[in-house]
């Protein structure tokens, strides 16, 4: 059978109705409280127009409504697009445009203001829903547009629709569209088909397992499986944090969400909330945590948090040791994977520094022409295998080269990550190919030296780029800000802890330390700032 995410989300309802999906700010709603809130709200959908294949933008921070909207989305078979709410009006544009958002969900009035400057530029756009009051410019801007009109409905009045699930059938292959928080240029919209979406961003329902083989068996081991209580520390709006809350949802699991990422509130109320486990985007997060951890060490009740996974970006060693030190039994864990190809396991760091996974069937490594490469230690591209997404919307050009077809008929997902298969079928990740540094004709992956880096007490977020030089064409330039607590190291220091594990000529040769290391609006690096930065920095 083919998997729709709304069937999932409706079948562990009916299986666990009384169990908490969502705890909101100290406040709990169950399953069967959720299911009739986003049946509501489905029909407010419905009833303006939005079925199925309509593409809606949630232009939104962390919600309740958040929630409903998304799942009562799904029920309709309509496309919900998740908008990052930290972009520029430009980059909000180009979303909402590249998208053929025909609705956008929006709350906040420095939001909705975007949205008003925005609505003339958006062809598509015919319906703003709008969560709590629409502010004037929003009503000027609709009423202001000619030859069309774009409505703006009150979100709030989902409360006069039916709680009744009188949808029309669903077959697994609707669209679940993702956009991606790429670390160059504008980001790209990843077509998951829902079936293929469950089977692997969510692990087919089971990520300690075998996948769900049917609905049937879904509904079974919710019920045997203990609920466990889960906080996503990152927005709704971020990849991770969206395989975080279906793959929640398909174990009957309850989900802990945050309005903004508050470090100091998130540990505070841990024992409030029993909180079990936290999901962060790497150092971003990690550290604030950290932070907090060690201040409330003494006031705060951590009996209940046994793991914090993070995903989506890099988490050093040391923010990692500064948790465990408060925690001792505490249990991490570093997700590897993509908007791309979903949820790819965990990724470990062996005795040498190297970033690796586990002998895997998700993954082989190819060469140019996308034949498998089997030596070991021959460096190839990373490839993604199994369900993957259908492609890039609205870009057959990027997605005939994202997603190629290998001579046995296999679709494959290569992202421009590099790596080698060991003797053992484990697979090294050396780094994306497009940071890859020509120094002297040897090269040098960025993410390999960056994981030396975070391995020194003292660095707590490193960028490495190349820099010009006039004998190597290219020189290891690193960009790095520094854990509280600690004094600057000096370049020969830094350079003595990297050639610990790297060859001589990945050492860095310039080393810029900035307050905080800047990333893009998802977490994601931001090379081009890095790269700018690194231009002032020591040589030697």
């Amino acid at each position: 059978m083919k998997f729709n995410l709304a069937d999932v989300f409706e079948t562990v309802a009916d299986a666990v109705p009384e169990r908490v999906v969502l705890t909101w700010e100290g406040h709990d709603i169950t399953y069967a409280e959720l299911d009739k809130l986003a049946n509501q709200v489905a029909h407010l959908f419905a009833a303006n127009g939005l079925g199925f294949n309509d593409n809606v933008a949630l232009f939104l921070k962390n919600s309740v409504e958040h929630v409903t909207s998304l799942v009562g989305l799904l029920k309709v078979r309509a496309v919900p697009v998740n908008v990052n709410y930290r972009y520029t009006d430009p980059e909000l544009e180009y979303i909402f445009d590249n998208s053929d958002a025909k609705a956008i969900v929006v709350e906040l009035p420095e939001h909705q203001r975007s949205v008003a400057t925005l609505m003339a530029n958006l062809p598509e756009l015919h319906t703003v829903f709008v969560i709590g009051d629409a502010i004037e410019e929003l009503s000027a801007a609709a009423a202001a547009l000619e030859g069309r009109e774009v409505k703006i409905v009150a979100f709030n009045d989902y409360a006069n629709n039916s709680t009744e699930r009188d949808f029309e059938e669903r077959t697994g292959e609707e669209m679940y569209l993702l956009y991606t928080g790429g670390t160059t240029g504008y980001p790209k919209g990843v077509m998951w088909q829902h079936d293929d979406f469950f089977r692997k961003p969510i692990s087919g329902g089971n990520p300690y397992g075998p996948p769900r083989a049917d609905l049937a068996e879904l509904a079974k081991e919710v019920q045997n499986f203990p609920s466990m209580s889960f906080l996503i520390a990152a927005p709704l709006m971020h990849g991770a944090a969206s395989y975080s809350l279906f793959t929640l949802i398909s174990l009957g699991s309850r989900l802990i969400l945050e309005r903004d990422f508050d470090a100091e509130k998130i540990i505070r109320n841990i024992g409030r909330d029993k909180t079990q486990m936290i999901l962060i985007v790497g150092d971003a997060m990690g550290m604030p945590l950290a932070d907090e951890m060690e201040k409330q060490k003494d006031t705060a009740d951590f009996s209940s948090l046994f793991s914090v996974t993070s995903g989506g970006a890099i988490w050093s060693q040391s923010v990692r040791d500064r948790m465990v030190a408060v925690k001792p039994d505490l249990l991490l864990r570093d997700n590897f994977g993509a908007s791309e190809s979903g949820n790819d396991g965990e990724i470990k760091m062996d005795e040498n520094g190297n970033l690796m996974v586990p002998p895997t069937d998700r993954m082989m490594v190819v060469d140019e022409h996308f034949k498998q490469i089997t030596e070991p230690g021959q460096v190839g591209h990373i490839a993604r295998i199994g369900n993957i997404p259908l492609g890039y919307y609205k870009d057959p050009e990027k997605t005939a080269r994202t997603f190629p077809t290998m001579e046995d008929g296999r679709r494959i997902s290569v992202l421009g990550d590099m790596g080698y298969v060991r003797e053992d079928g484990s697979i090294v990740f050396l780094g994306r190919g497009s940071q890859c540094i020509n120094t002297g004709g040897e090269k040098v992956y960025a993410e390999e030296v960056e994981g030396a880096l975070h391995a020194h007490p003292a660095v707590a977020d490193a960028l490495v780029v190349p820099a010009p030089d006039p004998k190597y064409g290219q020189r290891v330039a690193a960009v790095i800000s520094l854990t509280p607590g600690f004094e600057e190291p000096s370049l020969e220091e830094i350079q003595d802890h990297c050639r610990q594990t790297l060859a001589r000529y990945k050492v860095p040769r310039t080393v810029v330390v900035v307050d905080e290391v800047k990333r893009t609006p998802a977490g994601k690096a931001d090379y081009k700032w890095a790269k700018a930065t690194a231009a002032d920095g020591v040589t030697v």
